[in-house]
């Protein structure tokens, strides 16, 4: 029997809503005609989430492991209650509902990235194999399903899984940048030693020029250390977003007065928005690329200092970018050494 598109069928509670607003979803394995069973391997957890869930448990693997199967459990999808966030997984396709059969581009045993949060998707885990806690990911046993209208990529065979998986989890960050970024702009990403940042200032080096100004942001002296070793910024700043002034001095002092014409925020922690806005120029832009960013915080922080920004929500779906993402750690050696190195 086929079922609503967006996957309404599967909300237990409440009524009325879309999965990804649901509280709780039907995780049965049993599949309408019009949905995908995928036989999961690991899950990207969104860098938000799992920076939360590795905080509040100590970070110890058993607690983490276990706080993800009480969610789980008590939701039906890895939908973290703290952060509102999920991440997307990587899987064999295992069985194909008889409406999308010869109608979509897999087939059984076929491995694909889901390119839809975790949050409105049905998962049940039946083990926790291994939590990898330096790259937010957790190797399991379990089943989920994707709907018809869920989009997917099916993984590239010269890049690692891992690597893949990682990658296309923010995909959305780098093909957003490619649509935004002119040539000649001034682009600070926030961020920019993490996974989304370096490849968001991967792609805006490609097409600033020398014209252009690239300023990286980063908490750690390793995230700043990574970003110069790989050549990504022209200027590299090392501070704590969650404190503005700080970085609106720094900021200027180093461009001499000069703001960013586009700001990327890739951050995953909270109160970062200011940080963002403060060192934009008026009419400039930002994109926040960032979980933890609140639209009240970040429309009434620029409404209090007076700045007239476009503030744009990353949207993790960009019609066809997951090539654009991939084909960046093709082209730049360095850079695709690093991941491999860090997600194998």
């Amino acid at each position: 029997m086929k079922k609503c598109p967006y996957g309404s069928h599967r909300v237990i509670e409440p009524e009325g809503v879309l999965p990804q607003v649901a509280y709780k979803l039907d995780n049965s394995e049993k599949i309408y005609s019009n949905e995908i069973l995928i036989n999961v391997e690991t899950l990207n957890i969104d860098s938000a989430s799992f920076n939360q869930l590795k905080k509040e448990n100590g970070y110890n693997e058993e607690k983490i492991a276990s706080a993800i199967l009480d969610i789980v459990k008590k939701r039906g999808k890895m939908h973290n209650p703290i952060t509102n966030s999920g991440g997307m997984l990587i899987g064999k396709v295992e069985q194909v509902g008889s409406d999308l059969s010869g109608k979509i581009d897999i087939n059984i045993g076929d491995e694909i990235a889901t390119l839809v949060s975790l949050t409105l998707t049905p998962l049940s885990i039946k083990k926790i194999i291994k939590v990898k806690l330096d790259v937010d990911q957790v190797e399991v046993e379990g089943k989920a399903i994707l709907f018809e209208s869920g989009i997917y990529a099916k993984l590239p065979y010269d890049l690692p899984k891992s690597l893949s998986l990682a990658v296309l989890d923010i995909y959305g960050a780098p093909a957003q940048v490619a649509r935004l970024v002119k040539k000649g702009d001034i682009v600070f990403v926030l961020g920019g030693g993490g996974k989304s940042g370096m490849l968001c200032l991967a792609q805006a080096k490609k097409i600033v020029g020398n014209e252009g100004l690239l300023i990286s942001l980063s908490r750690s002296k390793e995230s700043c250390d990574n970003v110069k070793k790989l050549n990504l910024a022209d200027i590299i700043l090392q501070g704590d977003a969650t404190k503005p002034l700080d970085i609106y001095n720094k900021f200027i002092t180093a461009t001499e007065g000069k703001l960013a014409d586009i700001s990327i925020n890739c951050i995953n922690i909270s109160n970062t928005e200011m940080s963002s806005i403060l060192c934009t120029k008026e009419y400039g832009t930002i994109y926040f690329f960032n979980m933890a960013t609140s639209f009240s915080k970040a429309a009434l922080g620029a409404e209090g200092v007076g700045k007239d920004i476009k503030l744009l929500i990353g949207n993790g779906y960009v019609k066809g970018a997951p090539e654009l993402v991939l084909n960046l750690l093709r082209e730049n050696k360095k850079l695709r050494e690093f991941y491999i190195k860090k997600y194998r």
